[in-house]
């Protein structure tokens, strides 16, 4: 990730167009309502998003579901009675989202084992449930990735170019991708760790994946050599092992 020097863009440029703010919000607010409601986007005149749906009642409720996950974003929201105003970046709301980021770092995605324990809890009830082996691996990382939550929150902002105007929120955006990144390649390698041992119990060939020194998974090892019937026809499991963690520091 660098710094783009025509546009001061901390994301790199991409092959495709940028999608715009009010889009890219309104996939957001989409995410935390019913499938019923559907949910409509304006720019503001000076600057800003209105949202609102359609209907009356427990409008109210969504406009705070919607704020709540626009605020983890990044964006400063205020709540009326018919709308949701979304106003720009808050360097307290890019704070809060900086904080989650190095806590999921440090705590959820530092669990390999917990990875490794629900992939085979997952592979092993869809294969009882005679679920097709050849799709097992794709299904339990999908399943993976919604309880991590934050692949999906960071596909919602893919290509979308954040900038400011001040310094002090140039820089909170700043910290705020390079936490992303980290957090990016994390949860890749938990759903990759979580395909390698679901496609060893079914009896695939796993990725070839390189061994950290000092890094190994010894209970991941014995829990796929168990979750595997003892039959001759299926190998027997390699080891598995992660990445080394990201220890590089990020400006705060």
């Amino acid at each position: 990730m660098t710094l783009d020097p025509q546009n001061g863009s901390w994301f790199a440029r991409r092959p495709k167009a940028a999608p715009a703010q009010d889009r890219v919000i309104q996939r957001i607010c989409s995410r935390v309502v019913p499938e019923t409601k559907q949910v409509h986007v304006a720019n503001l005149p000076l600057g800003g998003v209105q949202v609102w749906v359609d209907g009356n009642g427990e409008r109210w409720v969504l406009y705070h579901r919607m704020a709540r996950e626009l605020r983890l974003a990044g964006w400063h929201t205020e709540v009326g009675e018919d709308r949701l105003m979304v106003l720009g970046w808050s360097a307290d709301c890019l704070t809060h989202r900086a904080r989650m980021l190095d806590a999921a770092l440090s705590g959820r995605l530092a669990d390999y084992e917990h990875t490794a324990r629900t992939a085979v809890a997952i592979g092993t009830r869809l294969r009882d449930e005679k679920y097709p082996d050849d799709r097992i691996a794709d299904e339990v990382q999908d399943r993976l990735g919604r309880q991590l939550r934050w692949p999906g929150r960071l596909a919602e902002l893919d290509g979308l170019e954040r900038t400011a105007s001040l310094e002090p929120l140039r820089l909170r955006l700043a910290q705020v991708a390079g936490l992303e990144a980290k957090v990016s390649r994390r949860c890749a390698e938990h759903l990759t760790l979580a395909s390698q041992i679901v496609r060893t119990m079914v009896g695939g060939k796993a990725q070839p994946w390189s061994r950290a020194p000092g890094h190994s998974v010894g209970l991941t090892e014995r829990m796929v050599a168990a979750s595997v019937p003892n039959c001759p026809e299926i190998p027997r499991p390699e080891p598995v092992t992660v990445a080394p963690r990201d220890l590089a520091e990020t400006p705060r």
